[in-house]
């Protein structure tokens, strides 16, 4: 499925063209997965060469393996990405269904692209999936560019002072199976309102983050 948008990227003089397309994980070939994983490389190396470690070779994801992929192309390639997986997490003891959102990348030269945009792209998926709500974590860092990009066009809600459980992407000598983070947690309300959102102050994976 392509859709195109025309977002404005901050700081520029012209407006990006940026086409979104859908695309299922069993659709992808081994060539598709080689080009994710050097947008990774490119997109997270400059955080930190830890964070793109994870993305050698032809591997195209970090820990959970994304069910369905929302990415961006303009005229240079690969311009943006958000993973999507649907799974049960535990919220304060309730078990819930959620489609976790994660792996977003944007080019380096499209930063001021915004994740807001791609959300508009996935929204209509999140409704077509029948999901209560979307899910995700942010590092406390990014607090105020997520509350600035997201929560100011009504998509979400940001929730602090809550710990996410989730499991290691492999095993690794001297390493806790698990770990614990105090992150932001950013809800989607999709098919329920957030006021259903499960009270807790503890979120469980159950598995590794997407």
């Amino acid at each position: 499925m392509n859709i195109a948008v025309s977002p404005t990227v901050e700081g520029a003089s012209a407006r990006a063209q940026v086409r979104w397309r859908r695309r299922w994980e069993s659709e992808l070939g081994l060539s598709d997965h080689a080009e994710l994983a050097e947008f990774f490389r490119k997109s997270y190396g400059p955080t930190g060469a830890f964070n793109a470690e994870p993305f050698q070779g032809s591997r195209s994801w970090a820990g959970a393996r994304p069910e369905v992929r929302v990415i961006g192309y303009d005229e240079r390639g690969l311009a943006a990405h958000v993973g999507l997986l649907r799974r049960f997490i535990k919220v304060g003891g309730v078990d819930l269904l959620v489609a976790e959102l994660g792996l977003y990348a944007v080019r380096p030269d499209l930063e001021g692209l915004g994740i807001s945009h791609a959300m508009r792209v996935m929204y209509p998926i999140l409704h077509e999936l029948g999901v209560p709500f979307g899910f995700g974590t942010v590092r406390s860092a990014l607090e105020k560019h997520m509350t600035r990009l997201v929560q100011r066009h009504g998509l979400a809600t940001l929730m602090n002072g809550i710990q996410v459980r989730s499991t290691q992407p492999g095993v690794y000598p001297n390493l806790s199976p698990t770990r614990i983070e105090d992150v932001i947690v950013v809800v989607f309300p999709v098919g329920r309102p957030i006021g259903e959102w499960p009270a807790g102050t503890v979120i469980d994976r159950n598995g590794p983050e997407l």
